[in-house]
C-alpha cells in the first residue's frame, strides 16, 4: 500500500471520498504541492470550506491559521520578501476576501510575488448579492498583476499554475484566483500541471548599453542608485560599482542590495535620506538608476531632482521608464544582466574632487546620542547579525531603522515601502521567521501600528514560533503624524495622542503566552535587550521613550532634495504635547 493510500485510509470517513477521488478543492492543493508551495497563510469560512476540507488530505502543505486575513496577507509578503519566492494566502468570500485587499495593494506597489486564493459563493448565486458575496476580482483589478474567476473545474489547476507563473515572472506582483464553491466541489478528471519554466528576460540592447557607457566614461560626478528591483542582482551591482569606483545610494526598498560597510555606500535617498545621498543626487552629472521607479518619496520635487544629471534608467518594466523622471538613456532589461553588460571596459574613474566632496557630506551623518526613539532604535539594530532579518512597521521607527541599520546582504530588510501600511511589520516578521526558522526575525514597530495586527501574537503561540523578536517603540503618539502636525500645522495635535488608551503591552504579550520585557531609560535598555534577545522563545520588548521626537534629515513635502533640513530646527518652548492633545480631545 502506498503512503498516499495509507493516508487516505486513516483520513477517510464513511461515505467520504479519499484523496484519490479528485475534485476542484483537492486539485487546488495538488497543484500547489506540485509547484513546491510548502506554506499557506489563511483563514477559513463558508465559501472556501471545501478547500479546507481537502487540506486534510495534503499534509505536505502546511497551513498557518492567521487571526485576521490582513495578517495572513502580510505574513505571506514577509515570506516572499525574505526568500524571493512566492507567498500564498487564502480567505473565504465577502469580508474574508476584502480583508486581503490591503495586503494585495501593498504587494502590488512593492512588487512582491503573491498568490491569493479566495472562495466565492456558488456560480449560480454570483451577482445576486448573496450572503457573503463580493466582486473581489472587480475590487482588486487595479491592485493585482492579474486575477481570475474559475468558471470550469477542468480549468482550475491550469489557472493556478498560470497564476503562479505570472506572479513570479518579470516584475513580480500579486495574482488573485477566485473559486466559486460549486467549482471546489465539482469532480476533476484531468492531470495536475507541472510548474512552468520561468520565461527568459531579453537582455538590454547593446546600443542602449553603449550609450550608457559613453556617459559613464565621461562622468565627473557619477552616482549609482539602486532599488528593490536590484535585490536579486546585488552581487552584479556591487561588482559594477567597484569596477568603476562609483558611489552607491540604496533606496528604502533597495537596502541590502549593496553592502553598507563598503566605502562607496552613501546611504538612503529621499524624504528622510542621508545628507550624502541627497547632496550627491543634487550635484551628480550622471545618475545610474537600477531597478527602481523614482517614486515621490525618493525624488522630492520632481523638477528639482538631479537637476545637473543625465539619467540612465535600468528597469525591467517599460512603464516605469520616463514615468516620473526624464530618462536620457533607457536600458530596459534584467538588472543582473544589465549590470554585467555595463562592466564592459570598466576601469576606476579618477575623480578626486568628487570623492573629497562625498566624504565631507558623509561626515555630516549624525548618530543619536541622547535618550529617545533614535537612541533606542540604534541600540537594537546595533545588536543584529548579518543574517538576522529586520522588519519594520510604518512611521518614525521605520525611518529610524532604515537610517541606522546596516545591511550587508539583500532580503534582510522587510518593510512596507510603497503603500506605507501600518500593521504590516509584525505579521511580515512572522512570515519571514517561519520561512527561515534558523535566523532571528526582528520587528521594530510603533505603539500605534502594532495594535493594528497585535492579534497575530496568537499565531506565534499556536505554531510555537520561537525566532520572532518584537520591539515596540512606545512614545504614546502616532509619531510621524505628530511630527508633521508640529512642523506644518501649527502644533495642532489632532487625534494622535495614544497615551491614555494604550494597553500594557507586557500584559498583552503575557495573555498570549509571549514573554515581555520593558525599558524606560538609557540605563535600563542594555539589560532589557540582553534578556529579550537571549530568551529562547519569541519575545516582546517595549521601549518607553519621550513623546517629542522628530526624524531628521528631512525633505519637507514639495521641496527638492537639495532643500533638505539636515538637522532638527530649534524647538520653541511650549506646553507638554500630551497635555495639549488631551485638552484638544476633551474640548
Amino acid at each position: 500500500m502506498s503512503s498516499d493510500s495509507a493516508h487516505d485510509q486513516t483520513k477517510q470517513e464513511p461515505g467520504q471520498p479519499g484523496r484519490g477521488d479528485m475534485n476542484g478543492a483537492k486539485a487546488l492543493w495538488a497543484t500547489l504541492a506540485s509547484h513546491g508551495i510548502s506554506t499557506v497563510f489563511g483563514y477559513p469560512g463558508g465559501a472556501i470550506m471545501p478547500v479546507y476540507d481537502a487540506l486534510t488530505y495534503y499534509p505536505e502543505v502546511r497551513h498557518v491559521l492567521a487571526r485576521h486575513e490582513q495578517g495572513a496577507a502580510h505574513a505571506a509578503e514577509g515570506w516572499a520578501k525574505a526568500t524571493g519566492e512566492i507567498g500564498v494566502c487564502m480567505a473565504t468570500s465577502g469580508p474574508g476576501a476584502t480583508n486581503l485587499v490591503t495586503g494585495l495593494a501593498d504587494a502590488m506597489l512593492d512588487s512582491v510575488p503573491l498568490l491569493a486564493i479566495t472562495g466565492n459563493v456558488a456560480s449560480h448565486l454570483m451577482g445576486t448579492d448573496a450572503f457573503q458575496e463580493a466582486d473581489i476580482t472587480g475590487i482588486t483589478l487595479p491592485i493585482t498583476k492579474h486575477n481570475y474567476v474559475v468558471r470550469d473545474v477542468q480549468d482550475l489547476p491550469r489557472i493556478v499554475a498560470e497564476a503562479i507563473r505570472i506572479a513570479r515572472s518579470g516584475r513580480p506582483g500579486p495574482v488573485l484566483v477566485d473559486i466559486p464553491k460549486d467549482i471546489q466541489l465539482a469532480p476533476y478528471h484531468g492531470e495536475i500541471p507541472a510548474p512552468h519554466a520561468r520565461p527568459e528576460i531579453p537582455a538590454p540592447s547593446q546600443d542602449a548599453v553603449d550609450r550608457a557607457l559613453e556617459l559613464i566614461r565621461a562622468a565627473q560626478r557619477p552616482v549609482i542608485m539602486v532599488g528593490g528591483g536590484s535585490l536579486d542582482a546585488a552581487a552584479e551591482v556591487t561588482a559594477l560599482a567597484r569596477a568603476w569606483d562609483i558611489p552607491v545610494i540604496t533606496t528604502l526598498m533597495g537596502l541590502g542590495a549593496f553592502p553598507s560597510s563598503d566605502p562607496l555606500w552613501l546611504g538612503m535617498p529621499g524624504m528622510h535620506g542621508s545628507v550624502a545621498a541627497n547632496r550627491a543626487i543634487s550635484e551628480a552629472d550622471v545618475l545610474i538608476g537600477i531597478g527602481l521607479r523614482f517614486d515621490d518619496r525618493v525624488t522630492g520635487r520632481v523638477n528639482g531632482f538631479a537637476p545637473k544629471a543625465s539619467i540612465i534608467h535600468v528597469e525591467l518594466d517599460a512603464a516605469e521608464i520616463g514615468k516620473i523622471i526624464r530618462t536620457h538613456v533607457p536600458v530596459r532589461g534584467d538588472a543582473k544582466v544589465a549590470a554585467q553588460m555595463l562592466m564592459q571596459g570598466a576601469q576606476p574613474l579618477d575623480r578626486p574632487e568628487w570623492k573629497a566632496q562625498l566624504e565631507e557630506w558623509k561626515s555630516r551623518t549624525q548618530m543619536p546620542e541622547h535618550w529617545g526613539a533614535g537612541y533606542a532604535v540604534k541600540s537594537v539594530v546595533d545588536r543584529l547579525g548579518p543574517d538576522d532579518i529586520l522588519s519594520s512597521d510604518v512611521g518614525q521607527h521605520q525611518m529610524l531603522a532604515a537610517q541606522l541599520a546596516r545591511f550587508e546582504k539583500p532580503r534582510r530588510w522587510i518593510n512596507s515601502g510603497g503603500l506605507g501600511t501600518m500593521g504590516f511589520g509584525f505579521p511580515a516578521a512572522i512570515g519571514a521567521g517561519m520561512a527561515e526558522p534558523g535566523v532571528r526575525s526582528v520587528v521594530i514597530a510603533g505603539d500605534g501600528g502594532f495594535q493594528m495586527t497585535a492579534q497575530e501574537l496568537a499565531t506565534l503561540k499556536m505554531y510555537d514560533v520561537r525566532n520572532v523578536k518584537i520591539c515596540i517603540i512606545n512614545n504614546s503618539f502616532l509619531g510621524m503624524v505628530r511630527q508633521w502636525q508640529e512642523m506644518f500645522h501649527g502644533k495642532r495635535y489632532s487625534e494622535v495622542w495614544l497615551g491614555d488608551s494604550n494597553p500594557d503591552f507586557i500584559k498583552l504579550a503575557d495573555a498570549y503566552g509571549v514573554p515581555g520585557y520593558r525599558a524606560s531609560s538609557a540605563e535600563e535598555l542594555p539589560a532589557a535587550i540582553d534578556a529579550w534577545l537571549a530568551d529562547p522563545n519569541s519575545a516582546l520588548l517595549e521601549v518607553v521613550v519621550p513623546h517629542e521626537h522628530a526624524v531628521f534629515p528631512m525633505v519637507p513635502a514639495g521641496a527638492a532634495l537639495y532643500e533638505m533640513l539636515e538637522t532638527e530646527p530649534a524647538r520653541t518652548p511650549g506646553p507638554d504635547m500630551a497635555e495639549v492633545a488631551e485638552e484638544a480631545r476633551n474640548a
